[in-house]
Parts: structure tokens; sequence; C-alpha cells
């Protein structure tokens, strides 16, 4: 029977979605924090000196995308107010108040490692300025200011620690977020112990890609030269990273067919006829295979900086287009399957109200302004402009 939006046999409280557009935002902020952590933690850990140039600016970028993580799901819940009681009065089997702790521990080592590697320059800047900001700075150099090379040594030794740190804490910040999805046995489209390696996966796809994106903006903002040996880094870790995404995102739907449980008949509806545009157009074309042939041809050709810097910016808009993609495809895609297993609704995202697509750019706005003004507090432009000089 077909009626609306609704196909064959729904139950009556599945007829609205639950988890709108801010629940597919929640799961792609967090995927750019964890991407842009770890790609800083490629200089920082494993001492990647080509990645030098952005590795603080990829802290900077992390750290803005991580005060708004939570936002989407504050503005999601009916009582914010209540969002904090999963901290004070925690469930020991409760994968959100689990969150709570794992984003506040990751939130602290984010910052402190920033503050570490830009010490330093807070510390100059604290004894070069007047008046207020003298006293900003000196307040963010804790009225400490002892920059001996002994002091910077250890800083640093500190810092690499709490990169070292960091990884993981990254890791269980993303991976938890596919864990939830993961662990919810009655929908056939999210239960699979894939999920959480998928997320993860693309998260660092989608970091990566975004901070390519911003390090190009930002050099073309302030008429720099872009340091081509970063940039083609960047891009070749991104596509090493886009071949096991796309590996783990295959694997999980061959292999549902290839079970063929009882719940594949609906599974291939969903592919076939739900999110078949968004899935195999937007997500597998559009977000991997086009990208990952582009980035192939730089790797493959010799000079042309300014066709191979076009095709990693394009390879990365894509990217970031197809990760957001993949979110709304399970999260939206798995709700769109009924519990019984022999229906189907649609969800068409409102524009104004609290659960619209207006609300969701706003948000999705705020980390671009929040790294502005951390870039112009901690200003991470020396690294770039002494690479390329």
């Amino acid at each position: 029977m077909t009626e609306g939006l609704i196909w064959g046999y729904v139950y009556p409280n599945e007829a609205e979605v639950q988890w709108s557009i801010l629940i597919v935002l929640y799961p792609y902020i967090t995927g750019l924090v964890a991407g842009a952590f770890i790609a800083s933690s490629l200089y920082h850990v494993f001492g990647k000196k080509e990645i030098k140039p952005v590795a603080r600016f990829a802290l900077l970028t992390a750290l803005a995308f991580l005060l708004v993580a939570t936002m989407p799901l504050v503005a999601h819940l009916g009582h914010p107010e209540r969002g904090v009681q999963i901290m004070f009065t925690p469930h020991l089997t409760s994968a959100m108040s689990g969150f709570g702790y794992i984003y506040s521990f990751y939130l602290i080592v984010v910052v402190l490692e920033i503050w570490l590697s830009f010490r330093e320059d807070i510390v100059k800047k604290a004894l070069s300025s007047r008046g207020l900001k003298e006293l900003l700075y000196s307040g963010l150099a804790l009225f400490s200011y002892d920059i001996s090379e002994r002091a910077l040594h250890e800083d640093e030794k500190l810092a690499r620690r709490l990169a070292i740190i960091g990884i993981p804490s990254a890791a269980f910040l993303h991976g938890y977020v596919g864990f939830i999805f993961g662990g919810i046995k009655a929908n056939p489209w999210w239960s699979t112990p894939l999920m959480p390696i998928i997320f993860l996966m693309s998260a660092i796809v989608s970091g990566i890609a975004l901070l390519i994106l911003l390090y190009i903006v930002a050099m073309k903002i302030r008429r720099h030269a872009i340091d081509h040996s970063c940039l083609y880094s960047l891009a070749q870790y991104l596509w090493v990273f886009l071949i096991f995404d796309v590996v783990l995102e295959l694997l999980e739907v061959v292999s549902m067919k290839y079970e063929s449980l009882e719940e594949i008949e609906i599974i291939n509806i969903l592919l076939s006829e739900k999110i078949a545009t968004t899935f195999y157009g937007v997500q597998l074309t559009l977000g991997i295979f086009v990208p990952f042939v582009l980035l192939l041809l730089v790797g493959i050709m010799k000079n042309h900086d300014t066709l191979k810097t076009i095709m990693i910016a394009v390879s990365s808009t894509l990217v970031v287009i197809g990760v957001f993609a993949m979110r709304w495809n399970v999260v939206i895609g798995g709700q769109e399957i009924s519990k019984s297993l022999s229906g189907t609704l649609t969800y068409v995202p409102v524009f104004f109200g609290m659960e619209g697509v207006l609300p969701a750019v706003v948000i999705f706005t705020i980390p671009f302004i929040i790294l502005l003004v951390l870039t112009y507090i901690l200003p991470p432009w020396k690294d770039m402009e002494e690479a390329t000089e």
C-alpha cells in the first residue's frame, strides 16, 4: 500500500523521522575535528616535516570545530539544559555519557597542545604589547615568560606526548559515534561491526580534505605562495585514506548482500530507491571515485603546479560533500526503514524551524567564525610563510 511518503507496513510511531539533519551534522562536525587533529599529528608525532606549515593551523581548526561539536545535539534536545545531566548522573552502560567524558578529555588535550605549540608566540606578543592586548597575552601565557631554549624544548616534548594521547582520543571521539549506530540491533542498516571503523576513516578523509581547502583559501586571501610540497603531501595522505574508506564502505554493503539475511530485501529497496542518488551518485561517485582519479593524476603529473592545485581543491571539495552524503545516508537512510522491515518512509527536511536546514547552516558556519578569531589571536601564518621562503 502506498500513501504519501510512506510505503508498505509502517508502525504509527515511525511516521515522523526523529533524527533530523541536525543529527546528520553532529557526526559530520566531530569527524572534521578528528581528521584535522590527526593531520596535525602527522607532524607532531610522526615527524612528517612537509606537514609542518599547516600543523598548528590544523590544531586551531580542530579546536574551532570541537567547540561547536555538541551544538547540533543541544539544539535537537527538547530541554537542552538537561544535556549536562549525562555528565553528573552517568549510567555505566550509556554511550552518550561516555561521549561526555571523552569529549571533555579530548578538549583539554587539544587546548593544552595548542597552548604549548603557541606559547613562544604568546610570550613574545605579551612582551611587545601594551594595554589590554598585553593583559590578554599575559593571561594566555599564564604570566610565565620563560622562553629559553630549554623551556621551549620541554614544551615541544610535552606537546608531542599530548599529541600521542590525542590520537586515540580522537579515534574514540568519532569511533564512538559509529558505535552508537552499530550497536542498534533492531536496525539492519546500522547494526554492523564495521560502522565505527567506517565512521573513523571517513572522518580522517573529511578532516584532511577540509584542511586542504582552508589552507588554499587562507593563502589566496593572504596573497602568499602555496607550499606545494605541503599541499601534495596532504593530497597523498588524502588519497591513501580514501582507499581505506572506500574499501570499508563497499565491504560493508557487499557483506550484507552476500549474507542475504531476511532484511536484505528492505536494504535493497533502500539502496535502489530511497538513497540511490545520495549513495551511488554523491557518496561513491562524486565523493570517492572522482577525487580518487583526480588525486591519482596529481601524483602522476609532473610540473603544472597551478593545474594540480585546482585538481586537489576540486577533489577536497567533492570529498567534503561526499562524506556529508555518507552521514546523511547512514542517519536518515537508517530511519527510512520501518522496524517491521516491510515498509519505508521518506524524509523531507524543512528549511525553517529548530530541526531545519537553516539552523544546520548557521551551526556549520560558527566554527569558521571561531577559526577566524583564533587565527587572529594566535596567528599560524609564520609556519606557512617560512616554508615558502
